[in-house]
């Protein structure tokens, strides 16, 4: 074999690895922040997802982890945005394996109720931002 055909070969194994290799090799890992539990359970954002939507929204992975799980009752894990002018929140993705599962297509601004989770989630992910 002479330094040519090595060079090749080589070349085109490396190519291969780039092409294959997992591209999520470089993703950020979560960095999960509790706000106070309730009577269900409690609620987690990740600091690393926290982003400005073009309205001026924030946009924000959470999870929800009920006090108790069985098959039925599992993590549930949400795409939210929060206006944080308006004390509002709206589910824009949720999932039980992955986020951004199931899309929600009719994702309206809600009034957070008094829950308390989603208070602690619009409160604690609005003075992270600012």
């Amino acid at each position: 074999m002479n330094f040519k055909t090595i060079k090749s070969i080589y070349l085109s194994c490396f190519a291969l690895l780039l092409i294959f290799y997992p591209s999520n090799i470089y993703a950020l890992s979560h960095e999960w922040v509790a706000v106070p539990k309730s009577q269900y359970g409690e609620q987690l954002w990740d600091k690393n997802s926290v982003q400005k939507n073009q309205d001026g929204s924030i946009r924000v992975f959470s999870k929800f982890i009920p006090k108790s799980t069985t098959e039925i009752t599992q993590d549930i894990l949400y795409t939210m945005d929060v206006n944080c002018s308006e004390n509002s929140f709206r589910d824009v993705a949720v999932g039980a394996k992955a986020f951004n599962e199931f899309k929600n297509q009719d994702s309206e601004w809600k009034d957070p109720n008094g829950d308390k989770l989603i208070l602690g989630i619009i409160d604690q992910v609005c003075t992270f931002r600012n």
